[in-house]
């Protein structure tokens, strides 16, 4: 069996680092092997962290516990029927909000990076994903030091291809930088993605489906990555605004013509599925007035 060896930092200084043996993600679109999904332990109530959350919040919306476990359970069961062999982080009663595993870390090819989150109440959720790493022998390519940087706005587009989004709110355009310095030592390509705070993170504006075809809200995203991407081969599905606020294009590519997408983006699933897409759509309304989706859930491993 193939394997590699936990280091603190995995990256070469003068770029030429090496794929991992056993781990390692190349793009969003390959098939997905493994993948690292946040505890729902803590999960029990709704918190203050974005504008939509405030507003459910003051018209007095609470969690139904009971029904996000359920749900949980379900996106579990769809990642076992696709094949995807699913690993957690060691749940911290400290950490509320650690069902969101997209967000603290983010992996590559040479390793995972240890992102740094911008609330106060996650920015702890960087110890489980170490204390995971170093159990599996999952080697950190480095940590972000410039700023906040969270991976819901990180995105593989293709191999040697990356988009890294920023708000200056979640993710500050410093420690985008940052990676940028660190993949183009690799030989990658990058575009950097300006957005406004109101969407909290780039994959609720965009994300792969196929390695051909993404889906996006295009009234939001820029004209540089409009045309970054129709450069690189990649056709938009347009999704109309109001989808955004369901969290509705925060999806996830599993490979191989198939999608994972929550089942209130009925719009979104009939496209797919006109494509010839197959299409995996559980109910994550409970999950989803937390104030994040699926692609926030989980964090890919290992891709084909």
């Amino acid at each position: 069996m193939m394997t590699d060896t936990f280091a603190m930092r995995r990256r070469r200084s003068d770029g030429g680092t090496g794929p991992l043996q056993r781990w390692g993600v190349h793009s969003e679109t390959g098939v997905l092997r493994d993948v690292l999904v946040g505890p729902i332990d803590n999960l029990k109530r709704i918190l203050p962290t974005n504008s939509m959350n405030r507003k459910r919040l003051a018209a007095g919306e609470t969690l139904d516990v009971e029904t996000a476990r359920s749900q949980y359970q379900g996106v579990l069961d769809c990642f076992a029927d696709a094949g995807v062999s699913v690993h957690f982080t060691p749940a911290d009663e400290d950490l509320p909000l650690q069902i969101w595993a997209r967000d603290g870390s983010f992996m590559t090819p040479w390793g995972m990076i240890i992102g740094q989150m911008a609330q106060w109440w996650r920015r702890g959720e960087y110890g489980p994903v170490l204390d995971f790493c170093f159990e599996q022998d999952l080697p950190i390519y480095d940590k972000v030091t410039a700023g906040s940087y969270e991976g819901g706005d990180f995105m593989l587009i293709k191999p040697g291809h990356l988009l890294l989004g920023y708000s200056d709110d979640r993710s500050q355009e410093s420690a985008a930088l940052q990676i940028k310095r660190w993949f183009e030592g690799e030989g990658w390509d990058v575009c950097l993605y300006s957005f406004d705070p109101y969407f909290v993170h780039a994959d609720c504006t965009l994300a792969m489906l196929t390695d051909n075809l993404a889906a996006a809200c295009t009234d939001v995203l820029t004209e540089e990555v409009r045309s970054w991407l129709h450069g690189l081969g990649i056709e938009l599905l347009d999704v109309p605004f109001r989808y955004i606020g369901e969290l509705g294009i925060n999806v996830v590519s599993l490979g191989a013509e198939r999608v994972l997408l929550p089942q209130q983006s009925d719009y979104l699933a009939d496209r797919c599925r006109g494509l010839g897409l197959t299409v995996y759509d559980p109910d994550v309304a409970a999950i989803t007035q937390v104030g994040g989706g699926i692609h926030c859930m989980c964090q890919p491993l290992t891709r084909d």
